[in-house]
């Protein structure tokens, strides 16, 4: 009589010698031995590695597939030299909201998060535009979605004031409207406000909402080439005055690339009194948050899509093993210990930060998993393919098969 509801058998798992089968059973993984294993529904995994799902820790899912209906003036100016146009960049890219309506918004976003069931990521910090131009045209289907996709691929929903605070008078009733409807993340941009007095006010009523309705905070930081741009200290203040230690992540952080290294320490250590996460997004920018030496600080960092084909960047297929690959050219993290980072940081470490509790490959660990085609982390990174199986809340979600015919014969 099988055991158990699903298992994956012949598995390669990360640091554990020889082979292994994986019993789930509901949402909960029940089993994890070198003993055979029998199931009702049974997965070969052929020796391929099998890890916990990705986790994508930031994406800006009302406006991806938009960059043909703006042209790449934005994207242009975002990406050049020292991002000291990045400010510019934002004021192009609102163009794409003069006509926002979740008629076209809404299959965007779906093709978007059915790709993320065929890579196998399970969750996603979903930044939605509230604002005077987007009103609330791209948070109530991202809402719908996540309703419909519960339980394969979880979207943290952001309430999120593009075009600033203070700068976009009316922005900040729209945001405590997403919220009532159901928002489940406060979000913030405070470094294009016009002083830093502003920016810190924008940091304030943002916590100060996010506190007073139970919700997380996420905030895009200091996004730009300006080392003098503070607000990720600002965002770490402000969850420990409003009580909301663990409960927020810093977005981009660009500029905390250009610190001095007793101004990286100082932040590290009021970012780790704040349990404050970050996410990275190396691939969409010329700066970067500097992920290697934040993590050697004992920061959780994740890393994010960010975009898919809007003004910001003009790629991307919600694959998170490409983003890993990518990542770790950017970083130069390309020995052991860099591949390591960076699936850490689209696994357990995104999950980490963004409050997820639970995904790891363990006994007692939720049931979503991934399959991949290879034995090591280096070839899945190398291959950046859909995993052959994924696996979300204990059912199987997803079966990717790649192969190639070749017809040689024949005279040259």
């Amino acid at each position: 009589m099988p055991t158990h509801q699903i298992v994956v058998a012949d598995a390669t798992l990360r640091a554990r010698p020889g082979r292994w089968n994986i019993g789930v059973d509901g949402p909960v993984i029940t089993a994890v031995s070198q003993d055979r294993l029998s199931g009702d529904t049974e997965i070969d995994a052929a020796g391929g590695l099998v890890t916990e799902s990705f986790v994508n820790g930031h994406m800006h899912l009302d406006k991806v597939h938009t960059l043909d209906r703006i042209g790449d003036a934005a994207l242009t100016a975002y990406t050049a030299g020292d991002m000291g146009s990045a400010l510019h960049s934002i004021e192009l890219a609102s163009a794409v909201k003069a006509d926002y309506d979740r008629a076209w918004i809404e299959p965007n976003a779906r093709r978007a998060v059915l790709q993320a069931v065929r890579h196998g990521v399970r969750h996603v910090l979903a930044f939605a535009d509230v604002d005077t131009k987007a009103r609330l045209e791209g948070v109530i289907p991202l809402l719908s979605l996540r309703e419909e996709f519960r339980g394969v691929v979880d979207l943290q929903v952001v309430a999120f004031p593009q075009d600033g605070l203070l700068c976009d008078p009316g922005a900040e009733d729209l945001v405590r409207e997403a919220v009532e409807l159901g928002a489940d993340v406060v979000g913030g941009i405070p470094w294009i406000e016009h002083t830093d007095a502003e920016a810190r006010e924008h940091v304030d009523r943002m916590c100060a909402i996010a506190a007073a309705h139970g919700r997380r905070v996420a905030m895009l930081v200091d996004d730009a080439g300006d080392a003098s741009l503070r607000t990720t200290q600002m965002l770490a203040t402000a969850m420990i005055e409003h009580g909301l230690e663990g409960r927020g992540v810093a977005n981009h952080a660009r500029a905390v690339g250009l610190y001095a290294r007793p101004s990286l320490e100082r932040l590290a250590g009021l970012a780790r009194r704040a349990g404050l996460g970050f996410v990275s997004d190396p691939h969409t920018g010329p700066l970067h948050l500097p992920v290697r030496e934040l993590t050697a600080m004992g920061l959780p960092v994740a890393l994010g899509q960010d975009d898919i084909e809007d003004a910001y960047y003009p790629f991307g297929r919600h694959n998170m093993t490409e983003i890993a690959f990518l990542a770790a050219h950017a970083l130069e993290a390309v020995d052991t210990a860099g591949i390591d980072l960076v699936y850490d940081a689209v696994t357990t470490t995104a999950a980490r930060v963004l409050g997820v509790t639970g995904h790891v490959l363990e006994e007692g660990g939720r049931a979503d998993l991934v399959v991949h085609r290879h034995p090591t982390l280096r070839e899945v990174l190398a291959h950046h393919e859909a995993p052959a199986y994924v696996v979300a809340s204990g059912r199987l979600v997803a079966t990717s098969i790649q192969s190639t015919t070749f017809h040689l014969e024949g005279p040259a």
